[in-house]
């Protein structure tokens, strides 16, 4: 997917970030890039750069759950899901986890700059090891944007970020769905991004049904009008937490168009992104 990293100035007025004042300075490896309202967010600039896919979990997690208190972000990467999700919930702390090092130190960077360190506790490990997450910890809200592809299914970048973000080196979308299950608090909502084509939902149905979940919407998402839908966003929550009756059903919505057929950003992407605080 493509970097959405073309809004690099401050464009719009707002609160001054902390991080101006604390000294937090864009070293040459980086840059500093636009994410949400006056929040900017450090990026490598030969490295992961943030996705349209990140955009669109973000939105999609705080949309459905918009109360949400505690928020727990699974293979966090830069912070990007983590960053949109504080702009969005001013009320609400998050933990994210994170195993790459590089990773964790430029969120941590972004998260100081924006100053809400006191509401984001960044942790780095894999989210799969019990000792990064403990067993009583629950959360209203736990976003991820998993890897979609198993090590050997297609071009593995050189670079570690970027190999991370796309192959499956930490985890599968059964392991996101077990970590969300078992740190669900009771009505919580996990949000994700995956691959839509056949082969790829069977695995985000089996991953759900595995682990005590049920999808109980989904939206796919066509990056250019006349497309089929690469990606699909993915609603879950616990099963015990549904009445019986409902636990069978998935709410399909409408596709989200990304782009129009000749290019331009389609009306309705622009409206996610105005409600994310991202210029359009």
């Amino acid at each position: 997917m493509n970097a959405e990293t073309h809004f690099k100035g401050w464009a719009k007025p707002g609160p001054v970030p902390p991080g101006l004042a604390a000294g937090v300075t864009v070293e040459p490896p980086e840059t500093l890039d636009a994410i949400s309202g006056h929040f900017r967010l450090f990026q490598l600039r030969a490295g992961h750069r943030f996705s349209t896919d990140d955009i669109l979990t973000a939105w999609y997690g705080t949309t459905w759950c918009p109360t949400a208190r505690t928020a727990l972000d699974l293979g966090s990467g830069l912070g990007t899901v983590g960053m949109i999700c504080a702009w969005r919930l001013p009320g609400a702390t998050f933990v994210t986890v994170e195993a790459q090092s590089e990773s964790v130190a430029l969120a941590k960077k972004s998260a100081r700059f924006n100053g809400i360190e006191d509401r984001c506790e960044i942790r780095e490990g894999d989210f799969r090891e019990k000792e990064i997450l403990r067993a009583e910890e629950k959360f209203d809200l736990v976003t991820g944007s998993p890897p979609y592809f198993p090590l050997g299914a297609g071009v593995e970048s050189e670079h570690p970020q970027k190999l991370a973000c796309r192959f499956e080196l930490r985890g599968t979308i059964a392991d996101y769905c077990a970590t969300a299950a078992n740190h669900l608090a009771p009505g919580g909502f996990f949000a994700c991004v995956f691959p839509h084509e056949p082969a790829q939902l069977a695995r985000v149905e089996a991953a759900a049904k595995n682990s005590g979940l049920v999808i109980v919407r989904k939206r796919p998402v066509v990056f250019r009008a006349g497309d089929p839908p690469l990606v699909a966003l993915f609603g879950l929550m616990r099963a015990e937490d549904l009445p019986a009756w409902f636990r069978g059903q998935t709410w399909t919505e409408p596709d989200l168009v990304i782009r129009t057929r000749d290019g331009k950003i389609h009306p309705e992407y622009s409206a996610v992104k105005l409600a994310i605080g991202f210029p359009p």
